[in-house]
């Protein structure tokens, strides 16, 4: 069988820090924070107060009023992604329905739905739940509704890995048109569970930080670190057969060149200390990307503020790169976005294509104190004008899920 190329095509966002990808791009370009005092329920009585919201959102923007009515925010956050992306690629009516896929994952689905029904459970019992509460809480609906929407016929696959969700379903998508199951594919993940249950969830088993200052919270790398910060949101790329792109005259952003998918096999929340699964994830993606040596490597870290996770991923690095570890240009752009869990790799993917592009690499804010453990180039602070000719985007989830997607520059 001969592999095919595949290319993205393109790209859409709902993130806290905008909800276009030109806004999106240049506020992190410009370091700019998204993170402020949660203002989607009353936090008198919890230890954690911060978040980072997508902010402005008006769904009527993107679907019917009725039809939004019938979705929990995490669908309409990958409807708005996807209908962005679409309109980015050119792809629609251009493309066999059979060929077109969708791969949008979640890591928790309609949490929002689902404290809202059973609050008017506990209230008014059974016979007042939603007729629509399953088809609103259940995580595949994201890429259900944005099939119906595009007619995609083809494969559909909503990955849930948490914290790698959208990674792994931005690398399962390469996978099937690489091996001709599609020619194009909308991939990516989204994510809505800024709500009491959730964040009093994360709270207690110790994954927030309690700082609650907001432009001092999502430090990653820097030894001060004591938690993430919750994000939420939606990332879409059009992956696309590269003869299929071309053939339409399509724009190209980047090729996605290599895949790496492993687990720690070690802990339900902690990543492995030694970091030897999730930097074989790196390396997987690395050496199917054909390299030759002399490339300049820009890393999109999981990053996430943790002290484990920080720690551990640097040695990823180290255990994937060797010595060239200290060669790579690494930044985390939860710093920025905070930690948008299962939206966060796909995000953090279309953050590493516009570095490609735009020959800038977005910095890691907040970054202040430098810790022995996490010793390599972090571009703490400000952007940096570098033009890299590898990205990759690593992504560690809960239950010791690893991803790392590549992309390589297109040279036109």
């Amino acid at each position: 069988m001969t592999m095919k190329r595949v290319v993205v095509t393109g790209l859409g966002v709902i993130s806290p820090v905008g909800n276009s990808v030109p806004e999106f791009w240049q506020n992190l370009v410009n370091g700019q924070c998204g993170i402020d005092f949660i203002t989607k329920f009353d936090t008198s009585n919890f230890k954690v107060k911060i978040a980072a919201e997508v902010k402005d959102f008006d769904p009527a923007a993107w679907v019917d009023k009725s039809e939004a009515k019938k979705m929990d925010p995490f669908v309409q956050y990958a409807m708005a992604a996807s209908i962005q992306a679409m309109a980015d690629s050119g792809l629609e009516g251009k493309i066999d329905p059979a060929r077109l896929g969708v791969y949008v994952g979640s890591g928790t689905g309609g949490m929002q739905v689902y404290l809202k029904e059973a609050e008017k459970y506990l209230t008014n019992g059974p016979g007042r739940i939603s007729p629509f509460f399953i088809p609103m809480m259940i995580a595949n609906m994201a890429s259900g509704n944005v099939a119906i929407r595009f007619n995609a016929q083809g494969p559909s696959l909503p990955v849930v890995t948490a914290c790698a969700t959208s990674t792994h379903a931005i690398g399962e998508a390469y996978r099937a048109i690489k091996h001709g199951y599609a020619d194009a594919i909308i991939a990516g993940g989204t994510e809505a569970t800024i709500v009491p249950l959730a964040v009093a969830g994360f709270t207690n088993c110790m994954a927030l930080t309690t700082r609650n200052l907001p432009a001092e919270s999502s430090i990653p790398f820097d030894k001060r670190r004591d938690g993430f910060v919750m994000g939420e949101g939606a990332g879409t790329l059009i992956l696309e057969e590269y003869e299929h792109a071309k053939a339409r005259g399509a724009k190209i952003y980047a090729e996605i060149t290599g895949y790496g998918n492993t687990c720690d096999a070690y802990h339900i929340t902690a990543p492995h200390p030694e970091a030897l699964c999730s930097g074989r994830a790196l390396k997987q993606a690395m050496e199917e990307s054909d390299l030759i040596g002399t490339e300049m490597i820009y890393i999109n870290a999981h990053g996430t503020s943790t002290p484990l996770n920080d720690k551990a991923e640097t040695q990823a690095i180290k255990n994937a790169l060797g010595e060239k570890a200290y060669e790579a240009a690494i930044s985390s752009t939860k710093s920025m976005t905070g930690h948008m869990l299962g939206a966060a790799g796909a995000v953090e993917a279309i953050a590493s294509v516009l570095a490609l592009q735009n020959g800038v690499l977005p910095p890691t804010i907040g970054y202040q104190e430098k810790d022995e453990a996490c010793d390599l180039d972090y571009i703490p602070n400000t952007a940096r004008k570098t033009q890299a000719d590898l990205a990759l985007s690593l992504s560690l989830g809960f239950g010791g899920h690893n991803g790392c997607v590549a992309f390589k520059r297109w040279p036109e």
